[in-house]
């Protein structure tokens, strides 16, 4: 079928929407029509190439080209059509996509760590993680990648049965899409790889469509302290909105304040969640954690970043832990459709996450706002 999509053809660039060729979908497959795509800022790294591995290490991950690719892993939409073998979904059903995805069988699936899934290892290689082979091409044959082999910033594209998960069809797409990537990943960050418990206080860094969320699950497991911390002053406002009880624009700004607040303990938890995660942010960030603190690291650092500033005697003699995550440590299957569920009883806000809403042919004026910081989230609707 022919279709419309937003690509890259490298670092650098802006996005291009073009007309492109889907195949039909073959075994443990379907198309999806895309109805709304989240303006993630995990996109964007790829433009900026903080994602994208050097070239040198090409060969050995495997990789002949990632360009062109298609853009987009948030995303909510209806299933056009299935493959052989799907039985999970059927023609006609509401879908969020999974930027991970969950084959219920590798070690981490059958251990409750779907956020892990062996699946998702072939994100930077063209070819469906079902058999390698690519469905996608521009319209002289040029075969194309897909980011997190979703490519949401398509108006349809052919993905894996495990990398889609029926939802309710009265949700508003755009909701569904939301929780698709920026809710969860915000919200395990708090409250699942966190660990925030009730009379907690937790320090979010960058409030974003990401730690936006983490504000918001911080709240909602009982913190006695949410701090909020960005430069924008547009966002610390809305974070007020979305539980925060104190906001600072930087972290120098906050340090005094919560040794205040805290009387010396610093904060139980840490959560980095800004735009771009650099080393030398560390040690503040560290530094706002007291004694048995925890550090979540959310937030996306270059690539090839290997050196951060952490004190490690601090480490070892406050008994401090600093943890990574990915899709905040949840479980797409059964946290997608748990969130949108406190969403429709009125705990959990999505509609007030939509700062503003762009057609794909403006994605580049959606992503710009972004980089401007006038949006929590912009989202692309499909017509």
């Amino acid at each position: 079928m022919r279709t419309r999509a937003a690509i890259i053809r490298g670092t650098g660039q802006d996005w291009e929407v073009v007309d492109i060729e889907v195949d039909d979908p073959k075994v443990g497959e379907v198309i999806v029509e895309w109805k709304a795509a989240g303006l993630c800022h995990s996109d964007e790294h790829m433009i900026t190439g903080d994602m994208v591995p050097p070239e040198e290490a090409w060969e050995m991950l495997g990789i002949d080209s990632m360009w062109p690719l298609i853009g987009g892993h948030e995303g909510a939409g209806v299933v056009a059509a299935v493959g052989p073998g799907v039985t999970s979904v059927a023609v006609g059903d509401h879908v969020s996509a999974s930027f991970v995805p969950s084959c219920g069988r590798c070690r981490y699936c059958s251990t409750g760590r779907q956020n892990l899934c062996d699946a998702g290892g072939g994100t930077f290689r063209k070819g469906m993680i079902t058999d390698e082979t690519s469905r996608h091409r521009l319209e002289d044959g040029t075969e194309l990648n897909m980011l997190a082999k979703l490519g949401t910033f398509a108006h349809h594209t052919c993905v894996a049965e495990s990398q889609v998960i029926k939802v309710d069809d009265d949700l508003p797409l755009e909701a569904v899409a939301l929780v698709s990537c920026g809710v969860a990943t915000g919200f395990g960050s708090a409250t699942e790889r966190g660990n925030v418990q009730p009379g907690d206080t937790v320090v979010v860094v960058g409030i974003g469509g990401i730690g936006m969320n983490a504000v918001q699950g911080a709240k909602i497991a009982g913190a006695r302290h949410v701090i909020a911390i960005d430069p924008i002053e547009f966002k610390r406002e809305q974070a007020m909105e979305f539980g925060a009880t104190h906001t600072f624009s930087s972290m120098e700004e906050a340090f005094p304040q919560v040794q205040e607040m805290t009387w010396g303990h610093m904060a139980d938890k840490v959560i980095l969640t800004p735009g771009v995660l650099y080393g030398d942010m560390m040690a503040l960030g560290t530094g706002l954690a007291g004694k048995g603190g925890t550090i979540v690291v959310t937030g996306v650092a270059p690539i090839t970043q290997t050196e951060s500033s952490v004190n490690l005697f601090e480490l070892a003699m406050w008994n401090k832990e600093i943890k990574g995550t990915i899709f905040g440590s949840l479980n797409p299957r059964a946290d997608i459709p748990r969130l949108l569920s406190m969403y429709r009883e009125g705990q959990l806000k999505l509609d007030e996450l939509i700062t503003k809403t762009y057609s794909l042919d403006e994605i580049n004026v959606g992503y710009q706002a972004m980089r401007d910081g006038e949006n929590i989230r912009g989202v692309i609707l499909h017509g």
